[in-house]
Order: structure tokens, then sequence, then C-alpha cells
């Protein structure tokens, strides 16, 4: 954390995010005191790098919360690296995790100017909640997603819906999520953000040999694994297959599967087949499994692959080639339908043949590279902390719609903090409620078998060589009326049961 409490001017150097660039030279800006919370590795990494580019007065400090799938000191040491000066020192000294009970108790006795609740969808509900109960002269209360975000999901905003702001990283996510929160009867409260480890200094498409870490060889291509993309073992074999195959016929080129957990560590979405599990015991000796920052990756980067790994904007930023591969189709469930017209989209022939795409400008300004003076989040979150000094900050509704007063709440501490959670009123709430969910889950899956869903709106694969495809954001009316009624889901108590549970598994965003 940084010191001090004097008043900063606006020309006084560090990260602006954009706010000081719009106030006249030599406007003094009072300290702010800004707290970030983390718990994931996702959320761990982008959390503290969105930190790290707010305004110079902002004095920040960044603590982790204890739930089941808090990052592990490595994944946080990893995380961590890259930062301002301001966070700096926690690349060695990563914040031990604290229990959410005695975060809030913190913050109710020492109230900070704002919060960053950058945790994971039922852990963040939590702390939301807790603040707006406990702490009499609350914080604003800033949330958002890491990595890509499109297409827009309801439980993102279901989760978040009582924050003050709701950052995102494109202008096209903007709008997707302002139309999902409409749809669903929440007021849009959604700022803009270039996402952090995505930040280019260059021209679109130009390598910055200042970013390079020193590195003077290039030899490497590195596949960016997600833990649930794709989610089928059979799919993600193949993924593997076609990596060995490119490790025998280029082996010049160390070929990387990068992976974001080392056995035993949680991350933000479950792995069920983990991809140093399938790799073959005659596999080339060129073909490794690393983990560690994507930066230093990306430093000896030929090329950077994945089906639609956030990494796919670190390397466009650097200048670094990439492929996603479109084998298994396009759509919602593979997250890589904002990629379509990037000039990215390949196959696993583009890979074997060491073929890769960079991307397009005209794909740009949209899709995350907007110029930075666009952003508007660190300046709508001065904004509310200055109505928050006049004692104006007025507390948002909540998506939720279920009732059950405190044993529902207790349900809901019970799902987002698991083990943590030892109180007695979270275990009488898990007995009652375990045998209600099990019911209603049975039940859906009766109504998917008696009505089954319509299938997903997939594209087909796409290659190199097929040159580039039109937008997916031109797909009919329909079919986006379609995706709107699927991302909201069954209303009646806010999510479908299987996106709710954190106890039991499914995707926490």
């Amino acid at each position: 954390m940084t010191g001090g409490g004097l008043d900063v001017t606006a020309d006084g150097g560090g990260p602006t995010g954009g706010l000081e660039a719009r106030l006249q030279s030599g406007t003094a800006l009072s300290a702010r005191r800004v707290v970030g919370l983390v718990d994931t590795d996702s959320f761990a990494k982008w959390g503290a790098h969105l930190l790290a580019t707010a305004p110079a007065h902002w004095d920040l400090e960044l603590l982790t919360v204890a739930t089941p799938r808090s990052a592990s000191r490595a994944q946080l040491r990893s995380a961590f690296r890259g930062l301002d000066v301001r966070l700096a020192h926690l690349a060695a000294a990563p914040p031990t995790p604290v229990h959410v009970d005695a975060i809030v108790e913190r913050l109710r006795r020492d109230p900070p100017d704002a919060v960053l609740v950058s945790v994971i969808g039922p852990v963040a509900e939590l702390v939301i909640d807790e603040v707006l109960r406990r702490v009499g002269r609350r914080p604003v209360l800033v949330t958002g997603l890491p990595g890509i975000s499109y297409p827009a999901k309801w439980k993102g905003v279901f989760f978040r819906a009582r924050a003050d702001v709701f950052v995102l990283h494109s202008h096209r996510e903007v709008r997707a999520y302002e139309e999902l929160a409409a749809e669903g009867g929440v007021e849009p409260h959604f700022a803009l953000a270039t996402l952090p480890f995505a930040r280019r200094g260059d021209a679109p498409g130009v390598p910055d040999p200042g970013r390079d870490g020193g590195a003077s060889v290039r030899d490497a291509v590195v596949f960016a694994a997600q833990p649930s993309v794709p989610a089928e073992r059979a799919d993600r074999e193949r993924v593997v297959g076609w990596l060995v195959e490119t490790a025998r016929r280029h082996p010049s080129w160390r070929v990387v599967i990068k992976v974001r957990a080392a056995a035993g560590e949680h991350q933000t979405h479950r792995e069920q087949d983990p991809y140093p599990d399938l790799v073959p015991a005659d596999a080339p000796a060129n073909l490794v499994v690393e983990s560690g920052p994507m930066s230093e990756h990306l430093d000896r980067a030929v090329a950077l692959v994945t089906i639609s790994s956030t990494a796919v904007l670190e390397a466009a930023a650097r200048g670094v080639p990439a492929l996603t591969l479109t084998d298994f189709g396009t759509g919602r469930h593979l997250i890589n339908e904002v990629f379509v017209g990037s000039g990215l989209e390949g196959d696993a022939r583009d890979l074997v043949d060491g073929r890769f795409g960079t991307v397009r400008a005209e794909w740009m300004h949209d899709n995350h590279f907007h110029p930075e003076s666009e952003n508007d989040w660190a300046a709508r979150t001065e904004a509310l902390m200055e109505l928050r000094d006049a004692g104006a900050l007025v507390d948002r509704p909540a998506a939720r719609r279920s009732r059950g007063g405190e044993l529902r709440r207790a349900w809901e501490r019970k799902n987002a903090l698991g083990p943590d959670d030892r109180s007695v009123l979270g275990t009488v709430a898990l007995v009652i409620g375990a045998p209600v969910r099990a019911v209603k889950r049975l039940g859906r899956r009766v109504r998917r078998v008696v009505r089954p869903a319509e299938a997903p709106v997939v594209l087909a694969p796409t290659s190199q060589r097929a040159g580039p495809r039109r937008d997916a954001s031109r797909r009919s009316d329909a079919s986006r009326r379609s995706d709107l009624s699927d991302r909201l889901g069954d209303r009646s108590d806010g999510l479908r049961d299987g996106e709710e549970q954190l106890i039991a598994g499914g995707d926490p965003r």
C-alpha cells in the first residue's frame, strides 16, 4: 500500500487510466484510498493489473479473500508480475488469504473511498451484500469480469447487480451487457477500461521491443490452455494430438502447452481433463508443459495458439501472430464468437503448417483495442467517490428475486464460501437446501428431455487459407433474440441451479 495523504497534481506522473488526461494541468486531486479484493488466479491477475492502471492519486491496497478456489501463492506471484510501483511488492510477497468476515470488519472500521470486488460471482454477491449491510459509510463498489466477456452472460450481471460500477473491456461488450441488463430489469451501470494486460504502446500489429523482457530468441509456439474449453476429453485429446504433430513437423520450435495451474491448484473454472494428463508418452521432446506468467512466454513466442483464451489479446497487443482454433466450430459455449472477422481464426492444419494470423485493423476498435482516451471507469468511479463524500451515494437494487430471508442468505454464503463458512445457520441451510436443489435439478433434466433446448448457433470451422469471414455481430435479429433468451435463462430465482452453485461445480463467473 502506498502511503501519504497528500494531494497529487494531474501532472504528477504515474498511471492515469485516462482520468488526468481530461483534467487541466495543475488540477489538484485529493488522494483516494482504494482496496482491491481478489480470489482466483484470473480474478487476481485482472484485479491487480486494473488497479495498476488507476490514477496516480489513488492509494492502493490489495487483499486476497479466502475461498475454496483462492489462488495459491505461486499463482498469485505469477498474477502480480509487472505491476506499477504501488503494487510491485505483491509479486514477492502475495497477501495471505483472509476470511471475508475479517475483511468486511476491516472495511467497517476504516472504510476506504472505493473497493474493487474482483472475485468469482457467488463471492462477489456475498461481499457486496455484506459491505452494503455492515459498512455504515460504505465505499464505492467497483466490479467487473476478467478477460473476454462476449457474449454477455446473465449470471455475470446477476451476481454483481448491486455494485456501483461494472467494468468491461470493449465497446462491443458494453453494448451487449447493457442490452442484457435492460432485458433482465437491471439498470445498466457499465464502464469501459482497456484490458489491463493487453495494453499496447505501439501501433496495431507492431511488436514492442521494449517489452520482450530481454529475450533474444523467439522459438516458441505457445498454446494457451483453458480449463473448460473445449469441455470434452476427446476434443482435448485432439488438441494435444495437433500440438504433438506441430512439434514433430517443426523440431526447431518449442511447442509449449501453457497451463494456468499446477496439480492441486485451483482455477476460476474447474478443469476435468488437464492437458498435462493427456500428453502421450512418446511425445517429442520439444513439446513441453509449462506454467508461469503469460507475459514471459510471449517474450519468446513465435506465435500464440488457443481456442479462445484472453492471452490472444495479449499476443495481439504485442504484435505476436496468433491463431484461434475453430475446428470445434464457433459459438457461445466456446467463447470465440468475438474473434469472427479478427483475422486470427484458423484450424489444425494452419497450426501444423505454421500458418498464423495477424489482427485486422478494422476489427480492433470495437473489440478491446480502442484508444485509452475512451476509457471511463476511473472517471466514473471518481465521480461516485465525490457523491460518497457528499453523502449522496445511492444503493442499487439486487437482481435476485428469490425470498427466504436469513436462511436464504445463509445458503448463498455457504454456496460462496463452502467449507470456509463454519456457521451453524450455514450448515442448516445446506442440509435443507441441498435436497431442494437436487429435486430442482432433476426436474430441469426431465424438462430438457421432454422439451429439448434449441441447438446453439454454431458457425462452421474456418481457416487462414479461407480468409476472414464476416463479423458474428451481424447475425440475424432472430438469432440475437434467441441468444438473449438463453442468456437470461430461468428467472424464477435468478439463475439456473447449475449456474449458481459453487459447492457442486459450474461456471462461477
